[in-house]
Parts: C-alpha cells; structure tokens; sequence
C-alpha cells in the first residue's frame, strides 16, 4: 500500500501543490495505513466505520479540527486516485463529507498597541534600527513573516514608495509604503551598508550576517511584546490581522484589502469583515447605552 501511496503523491505533484502540502498529505496518508494496519483491517475495503474511528482517534490525540479535515481530504482523494486507477472496486470513503470546522478569529491589537509595539526597539543600536524597520514593513503593508524574510535589496522602491513581494507559487504584488516605513528603511539602508560579513543580498539578517529563520524572528516579537506590555496572545500573523482590520475600520474596501493580502480567494479575506463589524457594534453600544 505505501507504493500506492508513493504513485498518488506523483500523480498529484503535477497540480502545483506545494512541497509542504505534498509532503502533508504522504504524512496523513501513511498514518491512516498505520492505524488501520493495528486494527487488523483491509484498507482496501475501508468503509465509514473505519474513517470514524480514525476521526476519533485524532480527537482524542488533540489534532486540530483543520489538521483531521486535511488528513480526510487526503484519504478521500486518495481512494478516488484508487478507484480511477481500478485497485479497488468501490469506497464509502470516497463520498464521505468533511465535518464543518468553526472559522478562528485572527488575534488583532488595537492601534494604541501596535504603536506601543513599534514604539520599544531602540533606533540607536543596529539591532533595534532593524527590528523597528522590519516591524514598521510589517504593519505598513500586512506583509506575511516568511515574505517579509524574503525581501532581498532589490524589493524595495524608496523613490516611488513601494515594495515587492512574492506570496504562494511566487504571485508577485506591489504595496505602497507609508511614510514612516521609508523613513526608517532609509536610516537601515544606510547602516546596513557599513556591516561587516553581510551574506547574500536578502533585506534583513540575523546577528551572524545570515537570512534571518521564522524562529529568530518570532523571539523577536515575543520580546518586544513582553517590553511593551501587551497582555494578548500574539503570534507571527498579529500584524497582519492588525493591518487588516485597521484598514478596514478606516473605510479600505475588501477587494483592495484582497489584493493588499496576496489573496486569491475573497472569503480569506472576509473573516476580518466581520471584526470589524464586531468593533463597530460594541463602540456603538459603549458610546449609546446609558449604562454601558
């Protein structure tokens, strides 16, 4: 059966998934294997019995309701690649329907916050120029981690006010800056170019002249948050939401917002509608109810 699931990966490699995503459902695959091998049965007669008790079995392990959809997607899809390829007859499992998932709430600071948080890095060292522009790139544009990381010297318009970056399957997009992001990309620019072992011709790098990893760059911001004392539960995309729903809130429509994003499906970009509606509806009561 593992060299089935090897000639599935191959036959879906030639629809542009990524490698992380091929490499994702290998994984979810060959643990279904695994589990049904330990209860004795034959996967290639599989039916609802079996997929629900494998269900279960990611429940009661705390997997994420998205991390069991994705592992009953790549189930799915791959006893259909089965049936097409005539190894086996039939397979409930082919017509069974993902459980719904609760959409998360992105995490968001209000604006006060976010200019606390931009705010703690100290522009007199090297270091803290750094982490004040990278942050400041961040919340000018709504950038994600790994693309701000990616940015090489080339990127960067500082005359006409924009920058490039590349998102999924290399979609590029332009975004405008503000102001105080050029300013402070000016001030970088000029420092960086006096370092000294500087490696590769990316924007940023870490303490040893190397590309700055996703790791180094969340210790950043978790430190940064702690100095500026923000209570909230941040993670690497909390200016990204910030971004988002402070566009909004300030009357951007949602297909730029869309486009702004690097999204290619509208409803990605929709969840930040309905916060900003939220925000809407409680300043509305606080500043209305007479005992609010």
């Amino acid at each position: 059966m593992n060299a089935l699931v090897d000639k599935y990966i191959k036959y879906i490699e030639g629809k542009q998934l990524s490698k992380n995503t091929l490499d994702g459902y290998r994984r979810d695959l060959l643990k279904y294997i695994d589990f049904v091998k330990e209860r004795d049965e034959d996967i290639n007669i599989a039916d609802e019995i079996t997929i629900n008790a494998y269900i279960q079995s990611r429940v009661d392990k705390k997997f994420s309701n998205s991390s069991i959809n994705r592992s009953i997607v790549a189930i799915r899809n791959f006893y259909k690649f089965l049936y097409s390829k005539g190894y086996i007859h039939d397979s409930p499992i082919i017509y069974y329907e993902l459980p719904k998932i609760k959409t998360k709430i992105p995490k968001t600071l209000t604006i006060e916050e976010v200019e606390r948080l931009l705010d703690t890095p100290d522009v007199n060292t090297y270091k803290g120029l750094r982490d004040k522009t990278m942050l400041e790139i961040m919340y000018a544009t709504g950038m994600k981690v790994s693309e701000l990381l990616n940015l090489t010297l080339f990127d960067v318009n500082i005359k006409e006010q924009y920058i490039k970056c590349k998102g999924n399957k290399d979609r590029e997009r332009m975004i405008p800056l503000g102001t105080v992001a050029i300013r402070y990309i000016e001030d970088y620019m000029v420092i960086r170019g006096k370092m000294e072992g500087v490696k590769g011709r990316f924007l940023f790098f870490n303490s040893r002249g190397e590309k700055m990893t996703r790791q180094g760059f969340w210790k950043i911001v978790k430190e940064y948050a702690k100095e500026a004392k923000i209570d909230k539960d941040i993670n690497l995309y909390t200016l990204r939401h910030s971004f988002a729903v402070h566009l909004l809130e300030n009357g951007a429509d949602i297909r730029s917002l869309q486009e702004l994003l690097g999204h290619v499906d509208l409803s990605a970009t929709q969840k930040y509608s309905y916060i900003t509606k939220k925000n809407k509806l409680a300043e509305v009561y606080k500043n209305s109810h007479p005992r609010a």
